[in-house]
């Protein structure tokens, strides 16, 4: 009878229900786990107390000690050992026939002087005018004022410079001794003028300093000739040199040459002025001419 169908004449019947019973299925169980049995390790034993870095620097000490304590032991030991033997007497300070040769040479057996060209100095050592160069042919005694028989003084020469008082206490300091000049005149305008300056001999290098000093500025356009110059032949450190021309307004062209050098205690100065052009050739021939007389 499906449960919508109806008894004629009687109630409806509730609808049938069919349960189920379901009976729910457990899993199976796990097998127990099994646990190993711990294993006897060997006993902790004591923890170690910690060790104390050694100090840096001990054993450079003790090195060093060592040897200042060697050091000292030895020269007290060569104290002593000196102290202890017998002292040495000395010759006598003062002691007859000290001189060299015991009997003086006889006359004939003198060595020779050395030659001027072994021996410079013996041509310094005299008159030093004698080693100016000669006035050419046909010069004339010079414009200016001629210094005193040759000789120029410290003073005037000084004055010959820009910086006087300075170039006055220098050369003084450096100890001059003696100073030559000669001044010339040859054709219209041309002035020349050469200045030996002699220095004593001793710590001081006082002609090659000065010359040093003056052909220090030559190569500047402001004190000097504005350009390196060129060397004179046989010279250490000689060099000459021509200036520009100074042109002013009203008055006619100023040239200059110049030429510096030094040999043993003697350094030369010379200087040419002229209104027209000086060659290289007047100035060189004449520096060359002067260095050969040293």
């Amino acid at each position: 009878m499906e449960p919508k169908d109806t008894i004629p004449g009687g109630a409806a019947e509730p609808p049938v229900q069919v349960e189920v019973a379901v009976q729910a299925v457990e899993p199976p169980a796990a097998p127990p786990a099994v646990v190993p049995d711990p294993v006897a390790g060997p006993e902790p034993g004591p923890v170690p107390a910690p060790v104390k870095p050694r100090p840096r620097g001990r054993t450079t000490l003790l090195i060093a000690a060592a040897a200042v304590l060697g050091i000292a032991g030895g020269t007290a030991v060569g104290y002593g050992v000196q102290a202890d033997r017998a002292p040495t007497p000395l010759p006598a300070l003062s002691q007859p026939n000290l001189a060299y040769p015991v009997k003086a040479l006889p006359t004939d057996k003198v060595p020779d002087p050395l030659p001027v060209s072994q021996d410079r100095q013996r041509k310094t050592d005299g008159d030093l005018r004698e080693l100016l160069v000669g006035k050419p042919s046909g010069a004339r005694d010079a414009r200016f004022p001629f210094p005193t028989k040759g000789w120029m003084s410290l003073d005037a020469y000084a004055r010959e410079f820009k910086s006087e008082d300075y170039m006055f206490e220098t050369l003084a300091e450096a100890d001059v001794r003696r100073i030559a000049a000669a001044n010339w005149s040859q054709g219209q305008y041309r002035d020349v003028g050469i200045r030996l300056v002699q220095f004593r001999s001793g710590a001081e290098l006082g002609a090659s300093d000065h010359a040093n000093d003056q052909l220090g500025y030559m190569p500047y356009a402001k004190d000097g000739a504005g350009n390196e110059g060129d060397p004179i032949k046989g010279s250490g450190n000689g060099r000459y040199f021509l200036y520009k021309a100074v042109n002013k307004p009203g008055y006619l062209p100023v040239y200059q040459a110049r030429a510096i050098a030094q040999r043993g205690d003697v350094m030369f100065d010379i200087n040419i002025f002229d209104t027209a052009p000086i060659s290289k050739k007047d100035i060189r021939t004449l520096a060359e001419r002067q260095l050969e007389r040293l």
